[in-house]
């Protein structure tokens, strides 16, 4: 049962936490996967834009496949889809950071 938990935790991308403040100054990419409304509505600075029903057309901005990119959204559904999205074309460092104003807490609070 518990190994069932744990594959289902790491599926929906809540696996073993990452450091995300070191992820960042490792150079790592965080992808905020909104709508241009809901990110110009507030974002993380130097964070990337690409709506999640977008993302598949626009691969060719995300160039490097093994660098870190770090997914967020509003509350952590689309950016699990997005990571979801990134693996299954190749790339190797993906991680779900879930919403996009957690994860700034997380990066700044480190």
């Amino acid at each position: 049962m518990e190994n069932r938990i744990e594959s289902i935790k790491k599926l929906l991308g809540f696996g073993p936490k990452a450091n995300y403040a070191e992820l960042v100054k490792q150079g790592a990419i965080i992808l905020d996967v909104r709508s241009k409304t809901e990110y110009a509505s507030g974002h993380i600075n130097g964070s990337v834009n690409i709506a999640v029903d977008q993302l598949s057309n626009n691969l060719s901005k995300l160039k490097d496949k093994q660098k870190p990119i770090i997914t967020c959204c509003a509350s952590g559904i689309r950016s699990a889809s997005a990571k979801s999205i990134l693996k299954a074309n190749g790339y190797v460092n993906v991680y779900n950071g879930g919403s996009w104003s957690s994860l700034q807490n997380k990066i700044s609070n480190s």
